[in-house]
């Protein structure tokens, strides 16, 4: 499977004669360039917060998938099985101060794409629901993961789910970056709660991963993409 990391929350999945592309950015509103590359499939965490839902600058003629519209059991989408397991933006950061706005629902999402099972974490900003990390344990071989706290997961709970779930690689996302906006925290503070060896930085935004060369469960390798939009 190829990724490319766009910004922020949204990646470029290719695998399988199949192109996902996940939360996309308000390019006018996140600070970030157009995607302006095509897709079978877009994936959106939230239908209302622009820095996770606008597919207007995706090309093509994507079919477009609200992760909080799919049922309990998943839906097939162009041959893809996705699951969505619902949750919440940070039910105690102050959103009518900072975006005049209250909390966005919203969700994390499960696929599987070239033999390797995804899962993105969308934008929760509180511990992930007990029920959702049994469902997911030893299930996840590539996590996205939310690491610029603020609004979003704590660290201190996402290192529950690193532990519990077990994947086998995590790709960090949604931190602060001098193109976007917010004043989140910078990947170098998620990374250096892990050895020196487990941190690999990507030279460049893409990488291409293979199930059978992933590392093992229970001691993931974090995988630092650079930002191409």
């Amino acid at each position: 499977m190829k990724i490319t990391f766009y910004a922020h929350a949204s990646f470029r999945l290719e695998s399988d004669d199949l192109t996902v592309i996940t939360d996309p950015f308000k390019p006018e509103r996140s600070g970030f360039d157009p995607i302006g590359e095509p897709a079978d499939i877009v994936i959106m965490s939230s239908a209302t917060d622009e820095f996770h839902s606008d597919p207007s600058h995706v090309d093509g003629d994507p079919i477009v998938v609200n992760a909080l519209e799919i049922p309990e059991d998943g839906i097939e989408v162009r041959g893809l099985q996705i699951r969505s397991f619902p949750a919440m933006e940070s039910m105690t950061f102050d959103f009518q101060k900072y975006f005049q706005r209250d909390p966005d629902a919203n969700a994390l999402y499960y696929f599987e794409l070239g033999g390797i099972r995804v899962l993105h974490m969308g934008d929760i900003g509180n511990p992930v629901a007990p029920e959702h990390l049994a469902a997911l344990e030893n299930q996840v071989d590539v996590l996205f993961a939310l690491t610029g706290e603020h609004a979003t997961i704590a660290l201190d709970d996402l290192d529950t789910v690193i532990a519990r779930v077990k994947p086998r690689a995590v790709i960090p996302m949604h931190y602060y970056s001098e193109r976007g906006v917010l004043d989140i925290e910078p990947v170098e503070t998620f990374t250096s709660r892990f050895p020196a060896e487990r941190v690999t930085r990507v030279d460049g935004s893409v990488i291409e991963l293979d199930p059978a060369t992933l590392p093992p469960e229970g001691a993931p390798q974090i995988y630092v993409l650079e930002q191409s939009r």
